[in-house]
């Protein structure tokens, strides 16, 4: 019961609905108590009305004994009599189950009391009332009018069954009288039919009301003896008071507890020189101290000031708050207040905000605390006309020791990582994590340009040495992304943003490497930003399709396969290059999906070769981590028929390099298809033995950059290329010589025992109608276009 429910209730503000228990008011009032109240009301005068009920009874049969048979009489008595004990129990049984709230259910049910009684009771005048003459009419007339207002009377406090009693009974005694006698003892009895309602219905207002009223108070003198008893256990309020020359006056005794002193030495202390403690002497207080010690001055109130006081060697926290005091004369006497030790809440908040803002793992400062000292740097940089810096920092090759290690080798590297950027800062840089493998640097005075390159090309230098963590050698490197404020940027977000966007021109030209935020940046992101946009709609648009590179033998040049290449010719932007657009769509995880417009539609084409060659197609990573790319496989080669080992899937290593075994259960169920494997750009990337064992390839393919090396007489091309020929033929697979442009390149790779050639020697990448063209030469012509 709140105070706004006392103040209504106190003004007799009632709603007659919610009174008579026909609905929920929708406010903050509490109506489970009331109705409770009410319910036991009722149940404290059940027996009292059973009573009434059957003393009522045999006074009626009494009266009408002489004009009606017995047995009716008899009948109906027993009638009133069942009725009238089953209402009691009903009532009384109801007891316990609302004994501290009620529902509307249980207010709305008493109304068949109500009913039931006025049914039973309703009998005498209309069943009865033609046999009685006018002295039994009279009795009868006056005990059911006592009965009416014994009812009215005593059950006020369930209004809705009362007045439905009172109605139906008062009705009853109209109808004959108004039909026999006289209209106007009919009205006479109506209206005072009425008046029992109104009474019953402002009886039982009032008793609400007053109940109301005692739970409100019963509630407020509990809310204010559990505040009292809390504030007499706690101990952790004080009250202080000082006089005009601000010396402790009648000492509290808590108040010295919380010094650690006793209250009759401090009386006449100097109230700062207590607070104060040891720093008294040297001077050097705190600037919450000085604030308290200017509004004692002024003679100003004041609350909630924070201070910190020694107790002992322990630092402790106070709230304080105090008005000034003056006397019947209007001379100031001194101060009165309240203190408070908020050590623990101050501790909770600190630990708090040190979560916040702290990163959990490394212990550097957040994302938010980065922010937050970036934005104070570019103020104090605007305002003093200096500038400040922001780096952004990612590790490269992180991603392969999470994955090939697990997540607790790359967190403790991570820890690592954090120790050697610590010892790189100084007082005018903040070093901070920002999340995953990207850190910043808050460089909080810039102005030294060539001091902040040499920091940036410090921590590439620093992080790139090797690690040891649990027993590995891990060898990773740093991308650096530089911008300076407020030339880059004059808000945090915008400075982060363009930081960002040179960390990103780093990751792109390899790694290892910082760069500085230049405006053309902002124009590729925004550009990379709309090919992303457009990219999304490509395949639907129809704005792209595929290319078909043919791969010949090395020895006879007859045609063995093409190789499906996307191409994407944009109505804008006209011809995209797909080391331009792959990466985006990686980026963007659209690779998927294009991915499998790709694959459908090279397998549909293949299908309809007249000569049986295979169609290559390259398959991302994303998709080979995806256990339904099986399904759509081997769906997409029973839909157009192709037989699965003329269809030949290029996987690069960037699949092994993922924590888990995912892709390799993927590449199993595809090989078990009958579907061939080639593992391309084999040596350019983190090049392993181990997964060519695991994995049955069909072939290798040699990268370009090796032919073309090899062809300008470079000894450790030639030597990568005799290697993986070796390793194929060990293993039993082919190898594909890629990027084959001359004659001269051709006799190379044929002497260095590639068994199949790709290159615009033997063919450019043709479009869909010149491969089907080429594919109905006959089978053992040159395929030399």
């Amino acid at each position: 019961m709140t105070s706004q429910t006392t103040s209504q209730f106190a003004k007799a503000r009632i709603d007659a609905r919610a009174l008579l228990g026909l609905y929920d008011p929708a406010d903050t009032t509490d109506w489970g108590p009331i109705r409770a109240a009410q319910m036991n009301a009722g149940s404290q005068l059940a027996l009292f009305m059973l009573a009434a009920n059957l003393v009522g009874a045999a006074l009626v049969v009494m009266i009408l004994a002489p004009l009606v048979p017995l047995w009716q009489l008899a009948s109906w008595g027993s009638l009133v009599g069942a009725v009238g004990v089953m209402v009691a129990f009903r009532r009384l049984a109801a007891r316990n189950r609302v004994a501290t709230s009620a529902t509307l259910r249980d207010v709305r049910d008493s109304l068949l009391d109500g009913i039931a009684l006025g049914a039973v009771w309703s009998i005498p005048p209309l069943a009865f009332g033609h046999a009685a003459d006018a002295e039994a009419a009279l009795g009868l007339w006056i005990v059911l009018s006592l009965l009416m207002t014994a009812s009215a009377v005593a059950m006020a406090a369930l209004p809705l069954a009362t007045i439905a009693f009172v109605m139906i009974l008062g009705v009853s005694i109209a109808v004959p009288l108004f039909l026999m006698a006289s209209p106007v003892l009919a009205a006479a009895s109506l209206l005072f039919t009425v008046l029992l309602t109104m009474t019953t219905f402002s009886r039982g207002k009032s008793l609400v009301v007053i109940r109301a009223n005692e739970i409100a108070i019963a509630e407020r003198d509990e809310t204010v003896s559990l505040l009292l008893r809390e504030s007499e256990d706690s101990g952790a309020d004080w009250l202080w008071e000082i006089d005009a020359q601000r010396r402790v006056n009648r000492a509290n005794p808590r108040f010295a507890l919380s010094l650690g002193v006793d209250p009759k030495t401090i009386n006449g202390t100097p109230f700062l020189q207590l607070v104060a403690g040891p720093s008294w002497e040297s001077g050097n207080f705190a600037p919450s101290l000085r604030e308290l010690a200017e509004k004692l001055k002024a003679r100003e109130a004041f609350r909630d000031i924070l201070l910190p006081v020694q107790v002992g060697a322990e630092e402790r926290w106070w709230e304080m708050s105090a008005t000034p005091r003056y006397d019947e004369r209007g001379a100031f006497i001194g101060f009165r207040g309240v203190g408070s030790d908020v050590t623990e809440a101050r501790q909770s908040a600190d630990k708090i905000n040190r979560m916040a803002r702290y990163d959990t793992l490394t212990g550097l400062p957040n994302r938010l605390l980065i922010h937050e000292t970036l934005a104070s740097a570019m103020a104090a940089a605007e305002k003093w006309g200096s500038r400040c810096a922001f780096m952004m920092i990612d590790l490269d090759r992180f991603k392969a020791v999470n994955d090939t290690l697990g997540h607790p080798v790359g967190d403790r590297l991570l820890g690592r990582v954090s120790e050697r950027l610590k010892h790189l800062m100084t007082e005018n840089e903040m070093i901070g994590r920002l999340g995953g493998d990207e850190f910043a640097v808050v460089v909080r005075d810039a102005t030294d340009t060539a001091m902040v390159e040499r920091l940036a090309h410090t921590i590439i230098d620093s992080l790139s040495l090797p690690y040891e963590v649990d027993h590995n050698t891990l060898y990773i490197g740093a991308s650096i992304g530089l911008a300076t404020g407020p030339r880059d940027g004059r808000t945090a977000e915008t400075l982060i943003r363009s930081a960002d966007l040179a960390l990103y021109r780093s990751k792109d030209a390899g790694g290892g490497v910082y760069h500085a935020y230049e405006p053309q940046l902002h124009m590729a992101a925004e550009e990379r930003r709309v090919l992303e946009i457009a990219l999304r709609s490509a395949v639907e648009n129809g704005e792209m399709h595929l290319n078909y590179q043919p791969v010949v033998d090395a020895g006879t040049g007859r045609l063995t396969g093409f190789e499906a290449l996307l191409r994407w010719v944009h109505p804008e932007f006209g011809n995209v290059s797909p080391a331009k657009f792959v990466p985006l769509a990686e980026d963007a995880r659209l690779i998927a999906p294009i991915g499998e417009w790709v694959l459908r539609t090279a397998i549909e084409e293949a299908s309809r070769w007249d000569v049986p060659v295979r169609v290559a197609v390259n398959v991302s990573p994303e998709q080979l981590h995806n256990p339904a790319f099986v399904s759509v496989v081997a769906q997409a080669l029973a839909q157009s028929g192709l037989p699965p080992e003329r269809l030949e899937l290029e996987v690069t290593e960037g699949v092994f390099m993922r924590e888990g075994t995912v892709a390799i259960q993927v590449l199993e169920k595809i090989l078990d298809l009958g579907i061939r494997l080639s593992l391309d750009d084999f040596g350019t990337g983190y090049s392993s033995l181990g997964y060519l064992s695991r994995t049955r390839f069909s072939s290798i393919k040699v990268d370009r950059s090796f032919v073309q090396g090899a062809s300008k007489g470079a000894k450790e091309a030639i030597a990568i290329i005799r290697a993986v020929v070796a390793l194929a033929n060990s293993l039993g697979m082919a190898t594909t010589a890629e990027g084959v442009e001359t004659e001269e390149e051709h006799l190379m790779v044929q002497e260095l025992g590639c068994t199949k050639v790709q290159g615009y020697y033997f063919g450019r990448p043709l479009p869909v109608e010149e491969a089907r063209a080429l594919t109905m030469r006959r089978e053992g012509s040159s395929a030399a276009a």
